[in-house]
């Protein structure tokens, strides 16, 4: 088997599964993009099996400690693992992300269930090179409905893989309806700008909503209205809803509709909505999309953050609550917690901890990639001046 000879130092040595370009001392054997290879360290010991590609700066990606093939069984018995996991930790396994990259050992392959209907995505050559295995792995274990490609993220440039979302299995169900918390969603798997349900966030929502009852509550960057129906339906006095994109506000009205709650939904940019907006809120939430997607954009997404945090401050009296995420996993939680309690010293506010949010268990973490814990939230109460 051809592979790669790791420099001393390098991460893998360190627990993380992924080699760097710069990391690698040499090559034997002309392995070629997408090839499992091994990996041996400087006195030629072996470190397990990976996936090649050259075109990425991330050149290997580990995927077993012992000589192991990308093949049928290996998907097979890998994705039935994921979903066993998935039962354990009492996640319904038919609304779920059933695979989640390297945390369950298949590094690039994503997998979400929404019912009869599976979202595939494949980050990395290896994995969009053996799509019909996983496709036929998915008919035997989970037998659904149909299976889409949704291979639209931007990270796919960096493995020289094309944009395309198609359907490998079954034909488009367009959209439908699917439940979550006790509430209704429509979504579109295939069609949809977004898919309209992001499941990281589920265990949040009801985490959030279980402190909206007779608050007035503003819902930013509500996307298609998952903490604002939530809180709706825990009994919140009043609910507002705001995202600039005009879909996702006609989404949160549906889903709205669906469930038989009143929100309010409004087509604005947050920034400026925050900046004009009345003190008239005792919850307010922010999930905004990633602000940034690499390392050089890391200050200018915590001045944004910090940004929304301060006039979401200024916004609350005492007793008023703030709810905050950021999906970036460039931003550790020190550093997130940090720029809120920046924002608070600005606003001469005080902050006491309520609670901490994190992606629910079907996207695991692995201690030694903290790449893959991605989502991080605050909850925090304004205490009175003192």
């Amino acid at each position: 088997m051809p592979g790669l000879i790791i420099a001393p130092r390098a991460r893998i040595f360190h627990g993380h599964e992924w080699v760097y370009a710069t990391e690698v001392k040499k090559s034997f054997g002309d392995p070629q993009p997408g090839d499992v290879i091994t990996l041996k360290d400087f006195q030629d010991r072996s470190l397990g099996s990976a996936i090649y590609n050259p075109a990425s700066q991330i050149v290997a990606r580990r995927f077993s400690r012992r000589k192991q093939d990308l093949d049928a069984e290996f998907f097979l018995r890998r994705i039935q693992q994921s979903i066993d996991l998935r039962q354990r930790s009492g996640i319904d396994p038919t609304l779920a992300r059933l695979v989640w990259s390297e945390s369950d050992g298949m590094p690039g392959l994503i997998i979400d269930r929404y019912g009869p209907h599976v979202v595939v995505q494949t980050l990395t050559l290896a994995m969009r090179q053996r799509l019909d295995l996983i496709v036929a792995a998915l008919q035997e274990l989970v037998a659904p409905d149909s299976i889409i490609l949704r291979n639209d993220s931007p990270v796919l440039k960096a493995e020289g893989i094309e944009q395309e979302i198609t359907m490998v299995h079954g034909s488009n169900p367009g959209a439908f309806i699917v439940e979550a918390n006790d509430l209704k969603f429509e979504i579109d798997l295939f069609d949809g700008q977004k898919t309209g349900l992001y499941l990281d966030q589920l265990q949040s929502h009801a985490e959030v909503a279980a402190l909206a009852k007779g608050k007035r509550v503003l819902d930013c960057f509500t996307n298609q209205g998952g903490f604002a129906l939530a809180c709706a339906k825990a009994g919140a006095a009043k609910v507002t809803a705001v995202d600039i994109s005009e879909s996702a506000c006609a989404a949160a009205r549906r889903n709205a509709e669906l469930n038989g709650l009143e929100i309010e939904v409004i087509g604005h940019n947050v920034f400026d909505f925050l900046k004009h907006a009345s003190p008239d809120y005792d919850l307010i939430i922010l999930d905004p999309p990633s602000f940034t997607r690499n390392k050089k954009t890391l200050m200018d997404a915590m001045r944004g953050y910090k940004e929304i945090h301060l006039r979401s401050l200024k916004l609350l009296d005492k007793g008023g609550i703030l709810s905050t995420f950021c999906c970036s996993h460039h931003a550790s939680r020190e550093l997130f917690q940090s720029n809120l309690v920046d924002a608070a010293v600005d606003a001469k506010k005080s902050l006491r901890l309520l609670a901490n949010h994190g992606q629910r268990p079907d996207h695991p973490v692995l201690l030694a990639i903290p790449e893959t814990e991605y989502l991080k939230g605050i909850t925090a109460e304004l205490m009175a001046g003192r």
